[in-house]
């Protein structure tokens, strides 16, 4: 049976999904990849509204990302760096730190910024170091606490937490007590501090586009739910049953396969909020902290602190919520444009776009970095892709579709049930 006459599915055209895909048609094969909704991205995706570019949900690519670098170009995205710092409220005052290493126009705000004592640079700067040399399989095999409970231990102040780690990584990790493991702290600062956070030109949705060009021989069907999986069939939604010699699933599987109805998937949510403001009260491209406790709002950005490939007439101003709230719509955005009044000096806000993200990031426990070909096969024939079976992020969701993609190719050219296929589908 020749290798393009295999019927190979993929559930979900997110990023895991398009990692699969790319790597069955570079070893011959030609998938089909069924997506519910009208184009490929999953989370990943960013609308254009009155000239602006509005991502899903606040998001960055981390350059260091090792798989990132191994499936995207980076020079045809366009990337646009970020400062590496944050600008934070605290107090009633705007304090800026950051790399003085990287960006010197940082040195003077960050030693005069009063975020955390003497002490804490010095761990800082320990802590910076420690992570570089530390390899990113020995993150992971070590024993995992909280990254509250991490930063404790590294004797940080509360002082420094409460004012730069918990608002930072709240809105990385997308919860507010920094809950997270200390694996994940470690790894993405160890990112970090390799590499950059950055957007592409044309937003997120770039990287998308860029992984969909490099597939020339996968069929894509979208507007196409999947009601069930099983052994040798995928059923939509509209009742249609499509003949599968292999599957992968990229996410909800227990929805979607019986045998996973008590294997629920938690997940994290977040709100983003868009508005358009006359000027900025951040002059740089660096991410605003709302260091209260009390605040609804933890994170903001001006995207227009960044070249785009749209021409915005006005300042671009994302919001995220990360905090667990009961407001609608309606009262979210009064709460948000009061906060932004209250703790950062901004007003005048236009409102553009709300997105609430219900399922933002995996819930997780005993985080990794690696799986193998073979942990991904859950039946002989399904295989299961998707950031939740690592840790939360870009970078774990192309490894966990590589090597779904790996054990179908193991599994064909280790010849096992070969012939079983032959007889059912011909």
């Amino acid at each position: 049976m020749k290798k393009e006459a295999y019927k190979i599915h993929i559930v979900g055209a997110g990023i895991s999904g398009l990692i699969a895909a790319q790597i069955l048609e570079n070893h011959g094969y030609s998938p089909v990849i069924i997506e519910a909704t009208d184009r490929a991205g999953g989370r990943v995706k960013t609308d254009i509204i009155d000239g602006y570019q509005l991502d899903h949900g606040f998001q960055v690519l981390l350059t260091a990302y090792p798989a990132a670098q191994k499936y995207l170009d980076f020079d045809k995205l366009s990337l646009q760096k970020f400062l590496s710092g944050a600008s934070i409220f605290t107090k009633g005052k705007l304090k800026t730190v950051g790399d003085p290493l990287r960006n010197p126009s940082l040195l003077i705000p960050t030693l005069f910024s009063n975020i955390g004592n003497f002490s804490d640079k010095v761990r800082v700067l320990r802590l910076n170091t420690m992570l570089k040399k530390k390899s990113i399989a020995d993150i992971f095999n070590k024993n995992e606490t909280t990254t509250l409970k991490y930063l404790q231990n590294y004797s940080f102040s509360e002082e420094m937490i409460h004012d730069f780690f918990r608002p930072f990584f709240s809105g990385i990790f997308l919860e507010p007590n920094l809950e997270t493991s200390s694996r994940m702290f470690q790894f993405v600062y160890k990112m970090f501090g390799e590499g950059y956070a950055a957007l592409p030109k044309d937003g997120i949705e770039k990287i998308v586009h860029q992984l969909v060009s490099k597939l020339g021989k996968t069929k894509f069907l979208f507007n196409s739910p999947v009601k069930q999986v099983i052994d040798g069939s995928v059923f939509l939604d509209n009742g249609e049953e499509l003949k599968s010699d292999f599957t992968i699933v990229t996410s909800q599987a227990h929805q979607l396969i019986a045998n996973l109805n008590n294997q629920e998937m938690e997940w994290k949510s977040c709100d983003t909020l868009y508005f358009e403001v006359d000027h900025r009260v951040i002059d740089k491209p660096l991410i605003g902290l709302i260091a209260n406790e009390e605040a609804l709002i933890n994170n903001i950005f001006y995207h227009t602190s960044l070249t785009t490939s749209s021409t915005p007439k006005k300042e671009l101003l994302s919001v995220t919520v990360v905090k667990d709230h009961q407001f609608s719509e309606k009262e979210l955005i009064e709460k948000v444009v009061e906060e932004l009044g209250k703790y950062c000096g901004i007003n005048g806000c236009r409102f553009i776009k709300h997105y609430y993200i219900k399922q933002a990031l995996p819930k997780l426990q005993n985080l990794q970095y690696e799986l193998s070909e073979t942990e991904t096969k859950l039946t002989s024939r399904i295989f299961l892709a998707g950031d939740q079976l690592l840790n939360g992020s870009l970078n774990a969701a192309m490894i966990s579709g590589e090597r779904a993609a790996l054990g179908i190719i193991k599994t064909l050219e280790d010849g096992l049930i070969v012939e079983e296929f032959t007889s059912e589908f011909n």
